[in-house]
């Protein structure tokens, strides 16, 4: 029995390699084009609709501003991997792509071939990025480990490493709805998370989680990240407050 063939959705703003792209991933019995479209309000009604297992965008500015179009997939419950391929060499777009949950990432300068790999390394639960990215994300790796699952600080209220994970988010200030987001979960699984942390450190509301929590998921106020976004960082009253998110979402 053939295996179930991977079902691809392209949201491409260039119609060249969007024409090409389909042309290539056509030719492959293991992959199915189930929609390729420039970026359009519709869109995410037309990805909803076709299942895809993977989505490929070709524009940070749609997938990861102006629209952030990867954002509004996970508010609706879209869960497809996606991937970001012809992408301008730029660290912090990359890591802030990471952020969103891209879990493939293609320079503009990789041969075509890379992107149907790529593809298929995603839909068999593979993360991919170009290698002169890994440094820097295994930094960011450890840096996150290090903010939110340190076993030193297990001991008063055995928090899991993911409820370390919210209490740092919920000293940034953010909503349920954006904690989900930028944690690839549901809403409704972060409330869920919320109210048993709630009960573990015997806090009244989110104010009393952060206060109580204070010597359980250290604040790394000295850790700031260089580049543009840590100065947009630094104007946020809450960023001020609580120190930086860490950069990984799982």
């Amino acid at each position: 029995m053939s295996p179930t063939p991977i079902v691809v959705f392209l949201v491409a703003e260039n119609r060249l390699l969007r024409e090409i792209l389909v042309r290539v991933l056509r030719n492959k019995e293991d992959l199915v084009v189930a929609g390729a479209i420039p970026y359009s309000p519709s869109a995410l009604k037309e990805i909803t609709a076709a299942r895809p297992d993977v989505v490929v965008f070709d524009s940070a500015r749609i997938a990861l501003s102006g629209p952030r179009a990867i954002a509004r997939m996970r508010e609706a419950g879209q869960l497809a991997k996606v991937v970001m391929i012809g992408m301008e060499e730029n660290e912090d777009t990359f890591l802030q792509a990471v952020g969103e949950g891209v879990v493939g990432y293609v320079l503009e300068d990789a041969p075509g071939a890379e992107n149907v790999r790529v593809i298929r390394a995603v839909a068999a639960g593979e993360a991919v990025c170009p290698s002169q990215y890994s440094t820097r994300l295994f930094e960011c790796a450890a840096r996150d480990i290090s903010f939110s699952y340190n076993p030193s600080h297990e001991s008063r209220f055995r928090l899991s490493r993911r409820e370390h994970q919210l209490v740092g988010l919920i000293r940034l200030g953010l909503s349920n709805k954006e904690m989900g987001n930028r944690l690839n979960l549901s809403e409704n699984t972060i409330k869920n998370h919320v109210h048993r942390i709630l009960r573990k450190v015997g806090a009244n509301d989110r104010l009393d989680i952060v206060a109580r929590c204070q010597s359980e998921v250290p604040i790394l106020a000295s850790r700031e990240p260089s580049g543009p976004a840590s100065s947009t960082r630094s104007q946020d009253p809450s960023a001020r407050k609580f120190g930086p998110p860490p950069i990984f979402g799982t």
